[in-house]
């Protein structure tokens, strides 16, 4: 008798020190909740560029026309997912949306280097295997993104730049262009202050299929008024982009030399995978810690294998948007309008 009670007691003692435990415990986050109770079917978001975005540099004109032309970009995505298509198709058919709008600085849209040129870089990635392709300093190739991935599924390489990219895009028969196709003059005139201030108005692209893939993709016309044949992050994969179905999805946009040295893209991915931080975690620490004290400006957008989203930035500005399975979305511009950061 005095044995079993000894044991009661030995249990009562463990049990109560087992619930001051769990009460003295920081309280789990609600990211954390989300990411392990509740999967997306299907995930993506996009991104239009960051920089010195405010509504003081914006006219409500061409917040309007912004705010339409990210909704058509993510719908188009939205609808492959939706019936059952694959991350990859999203990735590149949201892009190419984008590539076409000249509002963005990507394809038809594309900044002028010192030169008055347009150079075009795009990268995709494939988080199921890890294949990537990406072009760089292309001038005639209509579609980047598409070429960069073909330069994925066509070719034993991973990144082509110049020329040399250019004929592999004729080998394929994707559509080429004059350079002077990607030269608007009203866009061109209506830009000049805000690429000004912003720099960048890369276009990328995350998504989460129903097959539980994901895929990144980036296309830009990189710096404005840049030299040398300047290449950014966009076409570098683990930079720029970076899509791995074990962790998250990733695209970024800012001032690239930070984003190459501080190889951010994967460092997101990396984060989550070795110290098991959250989507939310570790793309903030990245963006909005690690990239602040270097002196990079700019932002990402991210999607992990649960189907959250993360878009963190630290500039003034980013256009982004997002849809997910279970009906949320948003279209945002400011820093201070998008209260569901995740």
């Amino acid at each position: 008798m005095k044995a079993k009670l000894i044991i009661l007691a030995a249990l009562t003692i463990y049990l109560l020190t087992l619930f001051s435990c769990i009460v003295g415990k920081k309280p789990t986050s609600l990211q954390s909740v989300k990411t392990s109770d509740t999967k997306q079917e299907w995930a993506i978001v996009i991104h239009g560029g960051a920089g010195g975005i405010t509504r003081e540099n914006i006219t409500p004109e061409m917040d309007k026309e912004y705010r339409e032309s990210l909704s058509v970009a993510i719908n188009t995505g939205k609808k492959i997912l939706t019936g059952g298509g694959t991350a990859l198709d999203a990735v590149e058919q949201t892009i190419r949306i984008m590539e076409d709008n000249p509002l963005f600085n990507a394809g038809k849209g594309a900044v002028f280097t010192h030169e008055g040129k347009n150079e075009l870089d795009a990268a995709i990635m494939d988080g199921s295997n890890l294949a990537a392709g990406s072009v760089a300093g292309v001038t005639d190739i209509k579609n980047p993104i598409t070429a960069a991935r073909r330069v994925m599924t066509n070719s034993p390489h991973v990144m082509l730049t110049g020329a040399g990219a250019s004929q592999f895009a004729k080998e394929q028969g994707l559509e080429m262009v004059p350079p002077s196709y990607f030269y608007t003059e009203k866009r061109f005139n209506e830009l000049q202050e805000i690429l000004k201030r912003e720099k960048n108005g890369t276009v990328g692209c995350c998504a989460l299929d129903k097959n539980g893939n994901l895929a990144a993709g980036t296309s830009t016309g990189g710096m404005a008024n840049k030299r040398y044949n300047r290449i950014g992050d966009s076409p570098i994969i683990g930079a720029g982009t970076y899509a791995n179905n074990s962790t998250c999805a990733v695209s970024a946009t800012g001032h690239g030399e930070y984003f190459i040295r501080w190889t951010v893209a994967h460092d997101i991915s990396a984060l989550m995978e070795y110290k098991g931080l959250t989507l939310k975690e570790a793309s903030e620490l990245v963006v909005n810690e690690k990239l602040v004290k270097a002196g990079g400006s700019g932002g990402v957008i991210c999607v992990d294998k649960s189907g959250n989203i993360s878009m963190p930035f630290n500039s003034t500005g980013m256009f982004r948007g997002f849809a997910t399975a279970d009906g949320n979305e948003g279209i945002y511009i400011y820093k201070d309008e998008d209260k569901r950061q995740k």
